[in-house]
Protein backbone atom coordinates (compact mmCIF):
# COMPACT_ATOMS: atom_id res chain seq x y z
CA UNK A 1 0.00 0.00 0.00
CA UNK A 2 1.46 3.14 -1.30
CA UNK A 3 1.55 5.92 1.73
CA UNK A 4 -0.18 8.99 0.24
CA UNK A 5 1.79 11.73 2.73
CA UNK A 6 0.81 12.94 6.07
CA UNK A 7 -0.40 16.11 4.23
CA UNK A 8 -2.57 14.56 1.79
CA UNK A 9 -3.91 11.65 4.13
CA UNK A 10 -7.92 11.35 3.45
CA UNK A 11 -10.23 9.97 6.29
CA UNK A 12 -10.79 6.67 3.70
CA UNK A 13 -6.86 5.88 3.76
CA UNK A 14 -7.76 4.46 7.53
CA UNK A 15 -10.79 1.92 5.82
CA UNK A 16 -10.52 -1.58 6.36
CA UNK A 17 -12.95 -4.52 4.95
CA UNK A 18 -14.16 -5.77 8.33
CA UNK A 19 -16.92 -8.69 8.39
CA UNK A 20 -19.85 -7.84 10.35
CA UNK A 21 -19.88 -11.06 12.29
CA UNK A 22 -16.56 -10.13 14.08
CA UNK A 23 -17.76 -7.20 15.79
CA UNK A 24 -17.85 -8.51 19.45
CA UNK A 25 -21.68 -8.27 20.52
CA UNK A 26 -21.21 -9.54 24.37
CA UNK A 27 -17.96 -9.73 26.09
CA UNK A 28 -16.30 -13.44 26.90
CA UNK A 29 -17.24 -15.08 29.92
CA UNK A 30 -13.62 -14.53 31.67
CA UNK A 31 -12.49 -11.04 31.15
CA UNK A 32 -8.83 -11.85 30.90
CA UNK A 33 -9.65 -14.47 27.96
CA UNK A 34 -9.44 -12.30 25.19
CA UNK A 35 -6.65 -12.65 22.37
CA UNK A 36 -3.66 -10.59 21.84
CA UNK A 37 -1.98 -9.22 18.36
CA UNK A 38 1.32 -8.17 19.42
CA UNK A 39 3.35 -6.03 16.97
CA UNK A 40 6.24 -4.34 16.93
CA UNK A 41 5.74 -0.79 15.78
CA UNK A 42 9.99 -0.76 14.74
CA UNK A 43 10.07 -3.87 12.45
CA UNK A 44 6.01 -4.43 11.61
CA UNK A 45 6.30 -7.74 12.78
CA UNK A 46 3.20 -9.18 14.75
CA UNK A 47 2.23 -12.70 16.19
CA UNK A 48 -0.89 -14.04 18.01
CA UNK A 49 -0.99 -13.79 21.63
CA UNK A 50 -3.06 -13.69 24.11
CA UNK A 51 -4.16 -11.08 26.88
CA UNK A 52 -2.79 -13.35 29.95
CA UNK A 53 0.86 -12.77 28.07
CA UNK A 54 0.89 -9.13 29.24
CA UNK A 55 2.89 -9.47 32.02
CA UNK A 56 5.36 -11.74 30.39
CA UNK A 57 5.76 -8.67 27.67
CA UNK A 58 6.37 -6.14 29.95
CA UNK A 59 9.33 -5.52 32.01
CA UNK A 60 10.44 -4.54 35.86
CA UNK A 61 10.50 -0.71 36.32
CA UNK A 62 7.60 -0.41 33.31
CA UNK A 63 5.63 2.22 34.14
CA UNK A 64 1.38 1.00 33.03
CA UNK A 65 -0.89 3.89 33.21
CA UNK A 66 -4.95 3.22 33.53
CA UNK A 67 -7.14 5.68 33.26
CA UNK A 68 -10.29 4.84 36.15
CA UNK A 69 -12.99 6.58 34.41
CA UNK A 70 -16.15 5.13 35.25
CA UNK A 71 -18.66 4.72 32.72
CA UNK A 72 -22.37 6.34 34.02
CA UNK A 73 -25.49 5.24 32.97
CA UNK A 74 -26.17 8.16 30.49
CA UNK A 75 -28.81 6.74 28.49
CA UNK A 76 -32.14 7.76 29.12
CA UNK A 77 -35.60 7.59 27.97
CA UNK A 78 -37.79 10.60 28.60
CA UNK A 79 -41.48 11.58 27.61
CA UNK A 80 -41.53 15.08 25.58
CA UNK A 81 -43.92 17.94 26.63
CA UNK A 82 -44.31 21.42 25.56
CA UNK A 83 -43.08 23.97 28.35
CA UNK A 84 -45.28 24.44 30.83
CA UNK A 85 -48.10 22.86 29.09
CA UNK A 86 -50.55 20.99 30.95
CA UNK A 87 -51.63 18.44 28.35
CA UNK A 88 -51.26 14.93 28.46
CA UNK A 89 -47.26 14.35 27.05
CA UNK A 90 -46.38 13.02 23.99
CA UNK A 91 -43.54 10.82 22.54
CA UNK A 92 -40.64 9.01 23.70
CA UNK A 93 -37.03 10.60 23.39
CA UNK A 94 -34.02 8.85 23.30
CA UNK A 95 -31.40 11.14 25.58
CA UNK A 96 -27.66 10.05 25.80
CA UNK A 97 -26.04 12.74 28.24
CA UNK A 98 -22.18 12.81 26.91
CA UNK A 99 -20.83 16.08 29.36
CA UNK A 100 -21.62 17.87 32.54
CA UNK A 101 -22.01 21.86 31.42
CA UNK A 102 -22.40 23.34 34.73
CA UNK A 103 -24.65 23.26 37.62
CA UNK A 104 -27.38 20.95 36.45
CA UNK A 105 -26.47 21.08 33.24
CA UNK A 106 -25.56 18.27 30.35
CA UNK A 107 -24.78 18.14 26.87
CA UNK A 108 -26.56 15.39 24.88
CA UNK A 109 -27.45 13.34 22.02
CA UNK A 110 -31.56 13.48 21.34
CA UNK A 111 -33.26 11.01 19.19
CA UNK A 112 -35.35 11.92 17.11
CA UNK A 113 -33.57 15.38 17.56
CA UNK A 114 -35.76 17.33 14.91
CA UNK A 115 -38.60 17.06 17.48
CA UNK A 116 -37.18 18.91 20.12
CA UNK A 117 -37.16 22.39 20.33
CA UNK A 118 -35.62 24.74 22.73
CA UNK A 119 -37.34 24.99 25.56
CA UNK A 120 -39.25 21.92 25.47
CA UNK A 121 -39.51 20.08 29.40
CA UNK A 122 -38.28 16.02 29.27
CA UNK A 123 -39.90 14.20 32.11
CA UNK A 124 -37.57 11.19 32.91
CA UNK A 125 -40.05 8.37 34.29
CA UNK A 126 -39.49 6.09 37.35
CA UNK A 127 -39.87 2.67 36.69
CA UNK A 128 -42.80 1.94 38.85
CA UNK A 129 -44.39 5.33 37.95
CA UNK A 130 -43.80 8.78 39.49
CA UNK A 131 -40.78 11.16 37.79
CA UNK A 132 -37.36 10.66 38.68
CA UNK A 133 -35.94 13.65 36.39
CA UNK A 134 -36.84 16.63 34.24
CA UNK A 135 -35.25 18.62 32.09
CA UNK A 136 -35.68 21.84 29.96
CA UNK A 137 -33.77 22.34 26.48
CA UNK A 138 -31.90 25.37 26.83
CA UNK A 139 -29.83 25.70 23.41
CA UNK A 140 -29.83 23.44 19.93
CA UNK A 141 -26.61 22.21 18.13
CA UNK A 142 -25.99 19.80 15.08
CA UNK A 143 -26.70 16.37 14.72
CA UNK A 144 -29.03 16.07 17.34
CA UNK A 145 -26.82 17.53 20.43
CA UNK A 146 -28.70 19.89 22.67
CA UNK A 147 -28.24 21.25 26.66
CA UNK A 148 -30.01 20.78 28.77
CA UNK A 149 -30.80 21.83 32.64
CA UNK A 150 -31.74 19.25 34.86
CA UNK A 151 -34.47 20.50 37.47
CA UNK A 152 -32.57 19.92 41.13
CA UNK A 153 -32.98 16.43 42.75
CA UNK A 154 -31.12 15.50 45.92
CA UNK A 155 -28.77 12.99 44.83
CA UNK A 156 -28.43 13.06 40.65
CA UNK A 157 -26.16 10.36 40.18
CA UNK A 158 -28.40 8.09 42.27
CA UNK A 159 -31.31 8.91 39.77
CA UNK A 160 -29.43 7.87 37.04
CA UNK A 161 -28.47 4.66 38.16
CA UNK A 162 -32.25 4.22 39.24
CA UNK A 163 -33.11 5.41 35.16
CA UNK A 164 -30.82 5.28 32.46
CA UNK A 165 -29.14 2.89 30.96
CA UNK A 166 -25.65 1.67 29.72
CA UNK A 167 -24.26 3.12 27.14
CA UNK A 168 -23.35 0.58 24.60
CA UNK A 169 -22.04 1.51 21.27
CA UNK A 170 -24.17 2.02 18.13
CA UNK A 171 -22.32 -1.68 16.78
CA UNK A 172 -23.42 -3.49 19.59
CA UNK A 173 -27.41 -4.40 18.22
CA UNK A 174 -28.81 -5.66 21.31
CA UNK A 175 -30.39 -3.79 23.95
CA UNK A 176 -28.17 -3.25 27.47
CA UNK A 177 -28.35 -5.60 30.17
CA UNK A 178 -27.78 -6.11 33.61
CA UNK A 179 -24.57 -7.76 33.28
CA UNK A 180 -23.56 -4.90 30.96
CA UNK A 181 -23.13 -2.76 34.11
CA UNK A 182 -20.52 -4.56 35.11
CA UNK A 183 -18.64 -5.77 32.28
CA UNK A 184 -18.58 -2.52 30.40
CA UNK A 185 -16.89 -1.09 33.24
CA UNK A 186 -12.93 -1.76 34.67
CA UNK A 187 -12.43 -3.20 37.48
CA UNK A 188 -10.53 -0.58 38.37
CA UNK A 189 -13.31 2.13 37.44
CA UNK A 190 -13.24 4.72 40.47
CA UNK A 191 -13.95 8.66 38.88
CA UNK A 192 -17.52 8.66 37.64
CA UNK A 193 -18.20 10.58 34.25
CA UNK A 194 -17.12 8.67 31.06
CA UNK A 195 -20.48 7.92 28.44
CA UNK A 196 -18.05 4.90 27.29
CA UNK A 197 -16.07 2.62 28.37
CA UNK A 198 -11.72 3.18 27.79
CA UNK A 199 -12.34 -0.47 26.86
CA UNK A 200 -8.35 -1.71 26.34
CA UNK A 201 -9.11 -1.87 30.35
CA UNK A 202 -11.65 -4.10 30.25
CA UNK A 203 -9.67 -7.31 29.70
CA UNK A 204 -7.82 -6.70 33.03
CA UNK A 205 -8.88 -8.64 36.02
CA UNK A 206 -7.54 -7.89 39.50
CA UNK A 207 -5.35 -11.03 39.25
CA UNK A 208 -3.71 -9.37 36.15
CA UNK A 209 -3.23 -6.80 38.27
CA UNK A 210 -1.79 -8.12 41.26
CA UNK A 211 0.95 -10.51 38.96
CA UNK A 212 2.18 -7.35 37.19
CA UNK A 213 3.10 -5.74 40.50
CA UNK A 214 4.53 -8.75 41.85
CA UNK A 215 6.97 -8.31 38.36
CA UNK A 216 7.87 -5.17 39.32
CA UNK A 217 5.54 -3.27 36.96
CA UNK A 218 4.36 -0.01 38.14
CA UNK A 219 0.81 1.24 37.93
CA UNK A 220 -0.09 4.87 37.99
CA UNK A 221 -3.82 6.07 37.26
CA UNK A 222 -4.99 8.86 35.28
CA UNK A 223 -8.80 10.12 34.46
CA UNK A 224 -9.95 10.74 31.20
CA UNK A 225 -13.61 10.69 30.57
CA UNK A 226 -14.82 9.62 27.13
CA UNK A 227 -17.37 11.75 25.98
CA UNK A 228 -18.97 12.51 22.66
CA UNK A 229 -16.22 12.44 20.28
CA UNK A 230 -16.74 8.13 20.68
CA UNK A 231 -19.86 8.17 19.42
CA UNK A 232 -19.73 11.83 16.22
CA UNK A 233 -18.34 10.26 13.16
CA UNK A 234 -15.61 12.21 10.98
CA UNK A 235 -17.37 14.29 9.11
CA UNK A 236 -14.56 15.85 6.72
CA UNK A 237 -12.49 14.27 3.70
CA UNK A 238 -9.12 15.09 4.80
CA UNK A 239 -7.29 14.11 8.21
CA UNK A 240 -5.68 17.40 8.48
CA UNK A 241 -9.03 19.12 8.62
CA UNK A 242 -10.39 16.59 11.55
CA UNK A 243 -10.79 18.49 14.97
CA UNK A 244 -12.44 16.61 17.95
CA UNK A 245 -14.70 17.64 20.84
CA UNK A 246 -13.01 18.02 24.24
CA UNK A 247 -12.50 15.76 27.05
CA UNK A 248 -12.23 16.46 30.74
CA UNK A 249 -8.75 14.59 32.31
CA UNK A 250 -7.57 14.72 35.90
CA UNK A 251 -3.90 14.61 36.83
CA UNK A 252 -3.16 13.75 40.08
CA UNK A 253 0.25 14.70 42.19
CA UNK A 254 1.25 10.62 42.23
CA UNK A 255 0.72 9.95 38.55
CA UNK A 256 2.35 13.34 37.95
CA UNK A 257 5.01 12.23 40.18
CA UNK A 258 5.30 8.64 38.76
CA UNK A 259 5.20 9.83 34.81
CA UNK A 260 8.63 12.31 36.02
CA UNK A 261 10.14 9.87 37.65
CA UNK A 262 9.75 7.34 34.92
CA UNK A 263 10.90 9.87 32.29
CA UNK A 264 13.90 11.09 34.10
CA UNK A 265 15.27 7.07 34.63
CA UNK A 266 14.89 5.84 31.27
CA UNK A 267 11.79 3.68 31.81
CA UNK A 268 9.35 2.86 29.37
CA UNK A 269 5.58 4.61 30.04
CA UNK A 270 3.05 1.82 28.84
CA UNK A 271 -0.67 3.28 28.01
CA UNK A 272 -3.19 0.88 28.67
CA UNK A 273 -5.91 2.43 25.87
CA UNK A 274 -6.24 5.64 23.51
CA UNK A 275 -7.64 7.97 26.32
CA UNK A 276 -4.30 7.37 27.99
CA UNK A 277 -2.15 8.24 25.50
CA UNK A 278 -4.53 11.46 24.80
CA UNK A 279 -3.82 12.87 28.24
CA UNK A 280 -0.59 11.97 29.00
CA UNK A 281 0.42 13.82 25.64
CA UNK A 282 -1.94 16.05 26.16
CA UNK A 283 -0.20 17.25 29.35
CA UNK A 284 3.36 16.48 27.81
CA UNK A 285 2.34 19.45 25.47
CA UNK A 286 0.67 21.76 27.57
CA UNK A 287 4.00 21.59 30.02
CA UNK A 288 6.35 22.98 27.27
CA UNK A 289 8.61 20.35 27.89
CA UNK A 290 8.69 20.69 31.64
CA UNK A 291 7.98 17.90 34.18
CA UNK A 292 4.11 17.40 34.80
CA UNK A 293 1.73 18.82 37.22
CA UNK A 294 -1.01 17.96 39.38
CA UNK A 295 -3.78 19.57 37.53
CA UNK A 296 -7.35 19.21 35.59
CA UNK A 297 -8.21 20.32 32.26
CA UNK A 298 -10.27 19.47 28.73
CA UNK A 299 -8.33 18.61 25.50
CA UNK A 300 -9.16 18.15 22.15
CA UNK A 301 -5.84 16.69 20.95
CA UNK A 302 -6.23 14.84 18.04
CA UNK A 303 -3.26 12.77 17.30
CA UNK A 304 -2.87 11.24 13.80
CA UNK A 305 0.40 10.74 11.78
CA UNK A 306 3.29 12.95 11.98
CA UNK A 307 2.58 13.23 15.98
CA UNK A 308 5.52 13.30 18.36
CA UNK A 309 5.03 11.28 21.30
CA UNK A 310 7.01 12.72 24.25
CA UNK A 311 5.78 10.30 26.65
CA UNK A 312 4.07 7.07 25.73
CA UNK A 313 6.56 4.18 24.18
CA UNK A 314 4.62 1.16 24.72
CA UNK A 315 0.27 0.85 24.09
CA UNK A 316 -2.12 -1.87 24.82
CA UNK A 317 -5.59 -0.97 22.83
CA UNK A 318 -8.78 -2.31 21.51
CA UNK A 319 -9.36 -2.92 17.62
CA UNK A 320 -11.19 0.23 16.40
CA UNK A 321 -13.63 1.46 13.67
CA UNK A 322 -12.64 1.79 9.95
CA UNK A 323 -11.65 6.04 9.72
CA UNK A 324 -12.03 6.71 13.05
CA UNK A 325 -9.72 9.24 15.14
CA UNK A 326 -8.93 6.04 16.92
CA UNK A 327 -7.17 4.24 14.29
CA UNK A 328 -5.46 7.47 13.01
CA UNK A 329 -4.12 7.83 16.82
CA UNK A 330 -2.64 4.32 16.44
CA UNK A 331 -1.52 4.36 12.83
CA UNK A 332 0.76 8.06 14.26
CA UNK A 333 1.90 5.56 17.17
CA UNK A 334 3.19 2.43 14.84
CA UNK A 335 2.50 3.48 11.32
CA UNK A 336 0.04 3.51 9.02
CA UNK A 337 0.65 0.64 6.34
CA UNK A 338 2.19 -1.73 9.52
CA UNK A 339 -0.90 -1.17 11.35
CA UNK A 340 -3.63 -1.53 8.48
CA UNK A 341 -1.27 -5.19 8.02
CA UNK A 342 -2.10 -6.04 11.13
CA UNK A 343 -5.41 -5.07 11.34
CA UNK A 344 -6.26 -7.74 7.61
CA UNK A 345 -4.22 -10.53 9.54
CA UNK A 346 -6.43 -10.01 12.79
CA UNK A 347 -9.31 -10.44 10.64
CA UNK A 348 -7.88 -12.92 7.84
CA UNK A 349 -7.18 -15.04 11.85
CA UNK A 350 -10.69 -13.86 13.07
CA UNK A 351 -9.98 -11.75 15.81
CA UNK A 352 -12.97 -10.27 18.04
CA UNK A 353 -13.57 -6.31 16.85
CA UNK A 354 -14.17 -3.04 18.91
CA UNK A 355 -15.38 -2.47 22.61
CA UNK A 356 -16.17 -6.26 24.05
CA UNK A 357 -13.47 -7.75 21.06
CA UNK A 358 -9.74 -8.61 21.46
CA UNK A 359 -6.90 -6.22 21.92
CA UNK A 360 -2.77 -5.23 20.94
CA UNK A 361 0.14 -4.36 22.25
CA UNK A 362 2.11 -2.31 20.69
CA UNK A 363 5.76 -1.67 21.45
Amino acid sequence: MRDPGIENLRVEDFGFDLPEELIAQRPLEERGASRMLVLDRASGAFRDAHFVDLPSLLRAGDLLVLNDSRVIPARLFARRTMRRDKEKPTGRIEVLLTEPAGRNKWRALVRPGRKVAIGERLVFPEPGGGIALEAEVLERGEYGERLLEFAPVADFFAALERVGHIPLPPYIHRPDADADRERYQTVFARERGSVAAPTAGLHFTAETLAELAARGVELARITLHVGLGTFAPLRVERVKDVRLHHEHYMLSELAADAVNRAVREGRRIVAVGTTVVRTLEAAARDSGGRELTAHSGVTDIFISPGFEFRLVSALLTNFHLPESSLLMLVSAFAGRERVLAAYRHAVEARYRFFSYGDCMFIA
